[in-house]
């Protein structure tokens, strides 16, 4: 799937939704979700299931907050095409 089907399906699921409850609330939603990222990430035992569920989240979340906002995630992503925005190295090398 790429971004852009990904995000089309979040806006498909969720957006009526998300635009209703706002953005201000939307962005409390994403926030608490990469709170529960940030649990599984730093739990002794990792388990994958659950990594990639909270990852999913997150990454819902970050779309319907771009979708909201008339960003495209795919688009967005277009500045790291060439490696680093600022020196443009990949490596980095800032």
């Amino acid at each position: 799937m790429t971004i852009q089907k990904f995000q089309q399906q979040i806006e498909a699921i969720y957006f009526k939704k998300d635009a209703k409850r706002g953005l201000p609330l939307t962005f409390t939603w994403f926030v608490e979700e990469v709170g529960e990222l940030a649990k599984e990430i730093r739990k002794e035992q990792h388990d994958i299931d659950r990594l990639r569920e909270e990852f999913a989240d997150v990454f819902a979340w970050l779309s319907t907050l771009a979708s909201l906002l008339g960003i495209s995630l795919e688009d967005a992503a277009e500045i790291y095409a060439e490696g680093c925005p600022k020196c443009h190295a990949t490596p980095c090398e800032c």
